[in-house]
């Protein structure tokens, strides 16, 4: 994970339980301790995101209660057009 990605992780983890009171079921991305837009798929928000901010600068994080949601870490090679 990048320094980046691993940032707005943490973020994430810091303010899980005011987030899950906001967002709980739906996917939010991340920038800069800030919610960038709130979707209902990963995919929604990558679309919405992918031309207004670099990839690899943003997390995009399904808000869960409980570790449904943190247990994993998934890595995407680079995306060329």
């Amino acid at each position: 994970m990048s320094a980046t990605l691993e940032s707005e992780f943490d973020y994430y983890l810091a303010h899980k339980e005011e987030l899950v009171k906001k967002y709980s079921g739906r996917v939010i991305a991340l920038k800069d301790g800030e919610v960038l837009g709130v979707y209902d798929s990963e995919l929604d928000a990558l679309t919405a995101l992918q031309n207004a901010h670099e990839l690899g600068t943003f997390l995009i994080q399904r808000v869960l209660e409980g570790d449904a949601a943190v247990t994993q870490t998934f890595y995407s090679p680079a995306v060329f057009s």
